[in-house]
């Protein structure tokens, strides 16, 4: 599956939750949105799907690890440390819930270099792009997009010079 952004093609990942007869009977609140003319829209929340478009990476470079929550923590340790072994320095990149995950990782390849590695960290903010695509093309208006701003961490791994 995958979703068009201009001429390019982005995969998507579908985050709507499954309707039951229990969720439609709970009351729901209309979610407000800002349009770019600087009003806002109101939307109902059940009418449309959630797709969150993956993160803009940084450039992608031999030495660079990008922390996710989907693959073992093992493995990734396992990877940091091949790179390690190959480069003076890697740059460990987690966004939102796996920023505690990249620091995990970053103090274990600390320890277990008994003080060999030192670490610089450096904090920022992505904008992220969710797209709500209406379920009943016919009843609801056109899609919708919107933006909202996530936490990241970029930690650098190194060797310090001798």
């Amino acid at each position: 599956m995958s979703c068009s952004f201009g001429t390019v093609l982005f995969p998507c990942f579908d985050m709507a939750e499954p309707r039951s007869p229990v969720s439609a009977s709970v009351p729901h609140k209309l979610m407000v949105l800002p349009t770019p003319e600087g009003s806002t829209l109101e939307m109902d929340p059940l009418e449309y799907t959630l797709r969150k478009r993956l993160p803009r990476k940084l450039p992608k470079r031999r030495n660079d690890v990008y922390v996710n929550m989907k693959t073992d923590l093992k493995a990734q340790l396992a990877r940091c440390q091949k790179l390690l072994d190959a480069h003076r320095e890697i740059c460990i990149h987690g966004l939102g819930l796996a920023i505690n995950r990249a620091i995990n990782i970053a103090l274990q390849l600390q320890t277990s270099s008994q003080g060999a590695l030192q670490l610089a960290a450096n904090t920022s903010t992505v904008e992220l792009i969710d797209d709500l695509e209406p379920d009943d093309l016919d009843e609801a208006g056109e899609p919708l997009t919107r933006t909202r701003n996530n936490s990241a961490i970029h930690i650098r791994v190194f060797h310090p010079n001798a």
